[in-house]
């Protein structure tokens, strides 16, 4: 009887212990169950973070997740009927047959033991929510603003006060530290992306280091146009102490990928970086292609737009000068002429064309210009053809040139290798003066932003009717140039009297100046 009393009273002691304790266990079910089943990406809902180290790195995706949510027109005016809606998709699944993890009750990400699986797959979904859009827009009519349109100037909102041209850089705030990824496969319209970093598109391959990113209406052949490509980007580079310096070019025009610069102008982007060009061509292999994503990149989409004056001439002066060191032209200023006469000699340059433009007498032309030259004491003058030039030939013969005689034509664009107070003297043939427009004013516009002396132009007043042509200067625009041997010889007297004079006063005022000695000795800010 007594054992049958101890046991009832152990049960039911027991019982009251199972009670007392009853509502800890239902709240650690209850715990548990909120757990496993709220979704931390309620914007309504807060969970403690987990106690696991790669918790802040989930936060950081779950961050950008959000960010990455992008809004596309419902209607795509680039499609037709039935493809414009909701045309990011085809009529069907995921096309790779993936799918992803819904972030519901039991998500990896709520599962702590987890946590590698669960960053894994927010970093799939970073990917796959990468959305490339046309490098040019099409609803942008605006030059300029229809490159990478969904991004602001960077430094007109940062730094307008920096006098550089108008740029993007990227990443930065602006992207949200993500970075720029472009899609250029040949013969179809290029398409770009920003993504992270940890995080790019499917297939995308990552280049190393600074990209300099150009867009330019114009191609990357023609001497002067290419010059307006490169001067913001040394500009920029100057700026930067010169540690700024581009592992890769990618080359865009209207939109469309370009697989290198001539000549001329890789030789002068080279020596003014002082490393060797390379130019994307958005190919992995031969006959592969897929997204490439830039490590960090410099865009300028607008060519010299916003760049001050002080800033321009400053540019020109250090790519002269990165030139003539990678040429070996440092020699004391002025330079000895060819022939060994004084530092304070006059130079006179007769630089000639071959075919269009060229003038039809060149003995005649250069005659006139020897005798007016024989009447400066000390002055020499120099013949040259630019076609048998080489880049630093062209370097060299411009910076023993006080006075350039030449016609229009690319060429002219080395007058960037002469000295300050040089002088220039254009010659057009007939057509140019009526029909050509402010564009056969560049070289003015560049002697006058290079501290040079423009000394004005002659047009052809003859030449033969263009039959058949309303249009005159697609008749006129490559023909060649007659003379007026009197009129060049008035005007080549008071040109060369004026620059020997300025010449003679600048030797008086600072005999001993010598050019900067190497790449080093050039202005890096």
């Amino acid at each position: 009887m007594a054992r049958k009393n101890n046991a009832a009273t152990t049960l039911l002691r027991r019982l009251r212990t199972a009670v007392r304790l009853l509502p800890l266990l239902v709240f650690a079910v209850l715990c548990y169950l909120q757990f496993r089943t709220l979704s931390r990406f309620s914007p309504t809902t807060t969970t403690p973070t987990p106690p696991c180290d790669t918790a802040t790195a989930m936060d950081d995706l779950i961050d950008r997740l959000r960010t990455s949510v992008t809004f596309l027109p419902l209607r795509d005016t680039r499609k037709r009927g039935g493809d414009w809606f909701i045309s990011a998709l085809n009529d069907s699944s995921d096309p790779d047959g993936e799918e992803l993890q819904s972030l519901g009750l039991f998500s990896p990400v709520a599962r702590c033991a987890t946590q590698t699986a669960a960053i894994n797959d927010l970093r799939r979904r970073l990917s796959s929510l990468t959305t490339f859009h046309p490098l040019k827009d099409p609803s942008v009519p605006t030059a300029g603003d229809w490159f990478i349109s969904a991004l602001n100037d960077t430094n007109t909102t940062t730094s307008p006060e920096s006098g550089e041209a108008r740029h993007l850089v990227i990443p930065s705030p602006a992207s949200s530290g993500r970075v720029l990824c472009v899609h250029a496969p040949p013969g179809i319209d290029a398409t770009y992306a920003l993504a992270w970093r940890d995080a790019l598109p499917r297939g995308a391959a990552l280049r190393r280091g600074l990209a300099f990113v150009s867009e330019s209406p114009y191609d990357y052949n023609n001497l002067w146009h290419g010059l307006t490509t490169l001067v913001p980007f040394a500009s920029w580079h100057a700026g930067s102490g010169c540690r700024a310096v581009p592992a890769t070019w990618a080359l865009f025009q209207r939109g469309g990928a370009r697989m290198g610069m001539g000549g001329w102008l890789t030789s002068l982007a080279e020596a003014t970086m002082g490393n060797e060009m390379a130019v994307e061509t958005f190919r992995r292999e031969p006959f592969a292609t897929g997204p490439v994503c830039f490590e960090k990149a410099v865009v300028f989409r607008r060519q010299m737009d916003g760049l001050s004056r002080e800033r321009l001439r400053a540019a020109f002066d250090f790519m002269r000068c990165k030139a003539r060191a990678r040429c070996g032209v440092d020699a004391d200023v002025p330079a000895r002429a060819g022939n060994g006469s004084s530092p304070a000699a006059l130079r006179v340059t007769l630089l000639f064309r071959r075919g269009a433009r060229a003038f039809k007498d060149e003995p005649a032309v250069a005659r006139v210009f020897e005798k007016e030259c024989a009447r400066v004491a000390g002055c020499v003058i120099t013949t040259a053809h630019t076609d048998n030039l080489t880049f630093c030939d062209q370097v060299r013969l411009m910076s023993a040139t006080d006075v350039l005689v030449t016609p229009h034509g690319a060429q002219v664009t080395n007058l960037l290798f002469m000295d300050r107070n040089s002088s220039i003297m254009e010659f057009y043939p007939l057509g140019w003066r009526q029909r050509a427009g402010g564009g056969q004013f560049v070289y003015r516009w560049m002697a006058s932003r290079a501290g040079m002396q423009h000394e004005g132009s002659w047009w052809d007043p003859h030449g033969e009717p263009c039959p058949d042509s309303p249009d005159i200067l697609s008749c006129y625009k490559s023909r060649q140039i007659g003379h007026d041997l009197a009129y060049f010889a008035k005007w080549a007297a008071k040109v060369f009297a004026a620059a020997n004079e300025r010449k003679m006063l600048a030797a008086a005022v600072a005999p001993t100046v010598e050019r900067p000695r190497g790449t080093a000795a050039c202005d890096c800010t």
